[in-house]
């Protein structure tokens, strides 16, 4: 897998996490009558004319490309309600709004694959941008904030999924330097770690000697 052999690199690439994200289920409105479609991961619906129904992200595009339904965006990405968490995000600097886990790769595929669906484009994809700046510059307020608390953990709750991937191994290089560096106590000690192995072999063959 791309990066695995690089500490230095996200784990997966932004094509990659883009792909997992293609399985997030949407809303489509067909304009064609057409039999379920019976695939490997999961049965799809019969599809009828102007009839929602739900899907893949991947199916979806492929039905929009072809002409066949439009997608309907997820309430989430209404203009009021990303107001509402770019509001949330701004005001409070250590919490993270809740989000779909692929909200970056979600929106990046509707603004590609099916703009002309999203009311108010222009104003979703600045508070999508907006909020993503929101997010990355908290998390980088909380890599800050850890050295001085001399933590040998990073905890962050709700990032999403190309948040992770990115700062996934600058926290790794930040806490590898503040173990060599800043703090050699919390450094675990490979020849203490093997002294006490032996010790617990011992209390296992003390154990069955005794049966």
């Amino acid at each position: 897998m791309a990066g695995q052999s690089d500490p230095n690199v996200s784990i997966f690439s932004g094509e990659e996490v883009e792909f997992m994200a293609e399985d997030e289920m949407v809303e489509i409105v067909p304009n064609m009558r057409m039999e379920p479609l019976n695939m490997l991961c999961g049965d799809f619906g019969p599809f009828y004319p102007q009839m929602a129904t739900q899907v893949p992200m991947w199916l979806a595009i492929a039905l929009k490309k072809r002409g066949k339904c439009t997608i309907r965006p997820p309430e989430w990405m209404s203009v009021e309600n990303l107001t509402q968490i770019l509001e949330a995000e701004r005001e409070s600097q250590a919490a993270f709004q809740v989000l779909p886990f692929h909200y970056v790769e979600i929106s990046s595929l509707l603004f590609d694959y099916a703009s002309g669906d999203i009311p108010d484009l222009y104003m979703v994809r600045s508070l999508i941008n907006d909020i993503r700046d929101a997010r990355f510059l908290k998390v980088e307020s909380s890599l800050e904030s850890f050295e001085d608390a001399r933590s040998s953990a990073v905890k962050v709750k709700n990032l999403s999924a190309m948040e992770v991937n990115v700062v996934r191994p600058f926290v790794g290089r930040a806490l590898q330097s503040f173990y060599k560096h800043g703090s050699p106590d919390l450094v675990p000690n490979p020849e203490a770690m093997s002294a006490r192995r032996p010790q617990a072999t011992d209390n296992i063959q003390r154990l069955d000697s005794g049966r």
